[in-house]
């Protein structure tokens, strides 16, 4: 997949970039795999707006993606690789040699007819193939981690993505380095797919237009510099008076954007490094159970 720059015969079309992306292998529909979800556009049970800028977007169906990777020792071949409307990365459809049919999110370089498996003790470091963290060597670059043993990936699955395992750490954990620079601690016992995720060219994508953000459910953002006095950036003649951010920059309700909200003070014993930002360039570091 690469990026594919329209001609500009019109203006949108002007220095738009998008992923040409062309469905691989068979195209077969597995109607097991596929589920109608209620789009709630942003309102919650009593149809209030509790999110902005969400609503009619063109219908969709979702994929259920194998996360667990809970079929060991059985060996699954690519039958194709498709496109999925719910997330950044693509995903490709396994068939296992009993039939079974499972998505899994595709990592990079996946090939149709590969066959892959997952299996509680190391068989071959081939893209797609998923074990326990214990087994998988150092410095490997691995995709859709557990959290929790057996509950499924959590960590590691947009596109262009992956997550550096650096090691046994002791006492049943092992360290790995996150895409946003943090170091933690993660169960060894946790299932992690060996790869980075595919379509990294996602982020490199210019959209051109409104109508296709519309058609993905983004409704319009209308800057706060253009409101009136209720909104902390706007009011005043012109640019004058508190026109503007005239300091950090707020919310419409006075919030201070960026603020780091990071509350989940029971898991900071599996921080090793923490992630740093423009607002918090060094962190004071949490003390570790390792």
């Amino acid at each position: 997949m690469s990026l594919v720059l329209r001609k500009p015969t019109t203006a949108s079309s002007r220095g738009t970039k998008l992923v040409k992306f062309k469905q691989q292998g068979e195209t077969k529909k597995i109607k097991s795999l596929r589920k109608n979800v209620k789009y709630s556009a942003g309102r919650n049970t009593r149809g209030i707006i509790t999110i902005r800028h969400k609503g009619g977007r063109v219908k969709r169906q979702y994929r259920v993606i194998d996360f667990k990777r809970d079929k060991k020792d059985i060996p699954g071949v690519v039958s194709s690789i498709e496109y999925d409307p719910n997330r950044t990365a693509n995903i490709a459809l396994i068939k296992y040699s009993d039939g079974e049919y499972r998505y899994i999110i595709a990592p990079e370089n996946l090939q149709i007819g590969q066959e892959i498996i997952s299996s509680d003790t190391l068989k071959s470091i081939e893209v797609g193939n998923a074990y326990p963290l214990k087994v998988i060597p150092p410095a490997t670059f691995i995709n859709n981690v557990e959290l929790v043993p057996g509950n499924g990936a959590i960590l590691g699955r947009s596109a262009g993505v992956s997550i550096q395992l650096q090691g046994v750490a002791g006492k049943g954990y092992v360290q790995v380095k996150m895409p946003s620079g943090e170091i933690r601690l993660i169960s060894e016992n946790s299932m992690a797919t060996i790869g980075m995720i595919g379509n990294n060219e996602h982020s490199n994508q210019k959209i051109g237009k409104a109508g296709r953000n519309r058609k993905k459910g983004i409704r319009p953002t209308v800057r706060g510099v253009a409101m009136s006095y209720k909104h902390p950036h706007g009011g005043g003649q012109g640019k004058s008076g508190r026109h503007g951010p005239g300091g950090p920059v707020k919310d419409p309700w006075g919030n201070k954007r960026g603020k780091i909200t990071r509350r989940n003070k029971s898991t900071n014993k599996f921080i090793i490094k923490r992630r740093t930002s423009k607002l918090r360039p060094r962190n004071k570091p949490y003390k570790t159970i390792v």
